[in-house]
């Protein structure tokens, strides 16, 4: 027990009584209106008395108001320190030794600390000590005069003092904390989040808290935390009448303040079935006004009875402020998004037509924060002679006027594409289009033309990402697929052309087109999104639609994905009874002259898929001279296609095939020739090769067998490759 503590708050501690303490009067008896006091009285009346301590003998001289300090009666007093023993606790004695010792050691001239002392009732109270230290001409101490005073009351006013100051700071982070979380909260869904999350009620110093807002001439209410249970049905609606606190604060916009539970229920006796799952103290219900209107209600519940300060009131009033502007704004930007998004999917196909030989799946998710909405879009156009249009975009922005130049852009495209214009026209077309629009816009778009009987896919991109195939037995490849410069941005700088690419889709392969929402995260180079989708498809489910809601959810929702995303996949259905084997197909143009270097890095990337890597020479250069051999010697491409064969051992196929009947010749060219080698150096590297007639032209053919040891096989390196 300290002094001050208990009783009459105009009363004080007098350590003259013995036994213990006794407590009296501030005004002490026998002190004159008039006459002067004495020292020793005035020392007296502080709680005060003064010692004499020679250091050369150890003998101190406590007068008797010192005595008073330390509860001792002068029969109790022989004047040696080591007395004090039986009123200071030892580890006390310690340190007021450590201080003397210091300050002594080190020449001060004075010195001063705070310690206990027991009184002989067991009660504990402070005391001060504060010495003047004397020296001799050689500088060494021989002699301490000093007071010593009755401090609990000091130090009791100052713990005071310190709590307020706490209570104050805690208050002051309090707001902070609560600000900064609801400054970056943008939707209604942000600020329940902020508001129920892990430590959302003690924010506000409570612990439970209940949340509702107005709608409608009605209070619902839409966020609960630390109750015990969740809020009744017929309590999530209510009419804004008195019945139930936080309607009752609604409909009088004056705030209520209860100090238990009992309390509560006795002013609102609705709430009596639910009594048991709120806590059983305080209550404060708060009116939520932003700009002269109510937009709802807040319910702060604490675990202990309290009566709330005037400081501590005026604290939540101002915190419920905050919440109510942080609502307001984020009801208004709800209903801009909700508009914009709107907005946008109104310019989205409404519906995927089926494709004959195949099926497509699309996803679009809308940009995950802010009001932004964004420019991309897809397309899944039929087009004449039994092929399908695929198309995957996005425009520059993430703004309203970004979606309307997309709708406008898409319809446009929509349009040259159902005309039967090649991918390159048709791009071409569509950049024309973006620039002649008069926006400062611009957009990236990658287009395929499918022809799903014959598997082929002619693709032109336009500064965007390309597509991405999975073959049905899991090896996944992203095809080079040269391209042009943005649309809109290509015609500006008249480089308005957009090289074709024809590639093939075997039955149960997927493609897949996407924004580049899927793979591009803040502050990761885009080849770390890229890596994460490809590993995603290879190990992703089979079925379409479960694969695309798969790829959203593992990397559009990924933390930090904050863009638009639209994602296109489009499988070839399987040939019934026919048993899947992994293979690539390209086409070269005749006219193209890197088109067997495109080639020759496709070839590679897939005989590694393969784990075939000790022949990947060897089928390099056979299918550079094969197809060296017909752009040479014939008139139109070389379409290139390369098998992993089953059986044992493990055999390679490639395939050139071209459309001229000329049979191939195997000559023995001479030491100078500069021709003629090509077929020779096939036999030389191949184990077997051949032609075949074509119903159009003919094949040039050669296998390979991977020595053993190499990797899995068959379907194995499908699953295990790539």
């Amino acid at each position: 027990m300290t002094a001050g503590s208990g009783g009459d708050p105009g009363r004080r501690y007098d350590p003259l009584a013995a036994p213990g303490v006794r407590a009296v009067p501030e005004e002490a008896p026998g002190v004159s209106h008039h006459e002067p006091i004495g020292l020793r009285r005035r020392l007296d009346l502080n709680l005060m008395g003064t010692f004499d301590w020679d250091l050369s003998s150890g003998h101190m001289n406590l007068d008797d108001g010192a005595l008073r300090v330390y509860d001792l009666r002068a029969d109790e007093w022989d004047g040696e320190p080591l007395s004090l023993s039986a009123r200071v606790p030892p580890e006390e004695g310690a340190r007021l030794d450590r201080v003397l010792s210091l300050a002594l050691r080190d020449g001060a001239s004075s010195y001063g600390a705070y310690f206990r002392v027991r009184y002989r009732d067991g009660t504990t109270h402070w005391a001060h000590s504060q010495g003047r230290i004397l020296h001799d001409a050689d500088g060494m101490p021989y002699r301490v005069i000093g007071v010593v005073r009755e401090a609990s009351n000091e130090l009791a006013d100052s713990a005071l003092l310190r709590s307020l100051q706490q209570e104050r700071q805690r208050q002051t982070v309090m707001v902070q904390q609560t600000t900064a979380a609801l400054a970056r909260a943008m939707s209604v869904a942000d600020v329940t989040r902020v508001l129920t999350g892990p430590g959302g009620a003690r924010r506000f110093g409570a612990d439970a808290l209940v949340l509702g807002l107005v709608a409608g001439g009605r209070f619902e209410v839409i966020a609960a935390a630390g109750l015990d249970g969740d809020v009744p049905e017929d309590m999530l609606r209510s009419r804004l009448d008195d019945t139930l606190p936080l309607s009752d604060t609604v409909a009088s916009r004056r705030p209520s303040f209860l100090r238990t539970r009992g309390e509560m229920i006795a002013r609102f006796p609705r709430l009596r079935p639910y009594g048991e799952m709120l806590p059983p103290g305080s209550a404060s219900f708060l009116p939520l006004v932003a700009q002269d209107t109510v937009v709802g209600a807040l319910g702060l519940f604490g675990h202990e009875p309290s009566g709330q300060s005037a400081e501590a009131r005026n604290l939540a009033l101002a915190l419920a402020g905050v919440v109510a502007q942080s609502l307001q704004r984020a009801t208004l930007f709800d209903q801009e998004r909700e508009f914009a998004t709107g907005l946008q999917a109104t310019m989205l196909p409404r519906r995927v037509p089926e494709i004959p030989g195949g099926e497509v799946t699309v996803r679009y998710h809308p940009a995950s924060v802010g009001r932004d909405i964004g420019g991309d879009w897809y397309d899944v156009i039929a087009l004449p002679q039994g092929r399908t249009g695929l198309v995957v975009g996005d425009v520059e922005g993430h703004d309203t006027h970004a979606a309307a130049v997309m709708g406008q852009l898409r319809i446009a495209l929509r349009a040259y594409a159902s005309e039967g214009h090649p991918p390159e026209t048709v791009l071409v077309r569509a950049s024309r289009f973006l620039a002649e629009l008069e926006t400062d816009r611009f957009a990236t778009c990658t287009y395929v033309q499918a022809d799903l009987d014959a598997g082929a896919l002619h693709v032109a991109r336009a500064g965007h990402l390309g597509p991405l195939i999975r073959d049905g037995l899991g090896h996944v490849d992203w095809p080079e697929i040269r391209g042009g410069l943005p649309l809109g941005v290509a015609t500006a700088f008249g480089h308005d052309h957009f090289p074709e690419t024809q590639l093939f889709l075997e039955p149960g392969s997927t493609l897949l087109l996407c924004s580049d929402g899927l793979v591009e995260q803040p502050g990761q180079d885009i080849s770390v999104g890229i890596d994460a989708l490809t590993a995603a498809v290879r190990a992703g489910p089979e079925e379409l639609g479960a694969l695309a809601d798969q790829l959203a959810e593992l990397l559009w929702s990924a933390p930090g994905s904050e863009d638009d995303l639209a994602l296109l996949l489009l499988r070839r259905v399987p040939d019934p009874g026919t048993r899947a084997v992994p293979r690539l197909r390209l086409h070269v143009h005749q006219a193209d002259p890197s088109g067997a270097a495109d080639v020759r890095s496709a070839l590679r990337r897939t005989v590694d898929q393969w784990w075939a890597g000790p022949v990947m020479y060897d089928i390099e250069v056979a299918a550079s001279e094969l197809i060296a051999n017909a752009l040479t010697h014939t008139e139109s491409g070389a379409l290139v296609t390369m098998e992993l064969l089953p059986g044992e051992p493990r055999r390679i196929r490639l395939e050139v095939e071209d459309r001229s009947s000329q049979w191939p010749r195997r000559r023995s060219p001479g030491e100078t020739a500069t021709s003629g080698r090509g077929l020779m150096l096939v036999e030389a590297l191949s184990d077997s090769w051949g032609a075949e007639p074509r119903g159009s032209g003919k094949a040039l053919w050669c296998e390979f067998v991977v020595p053993d040891g190499e990797g899995p096989t068959d379907g194995e390196g499908a699953a295990n490759g790539g």
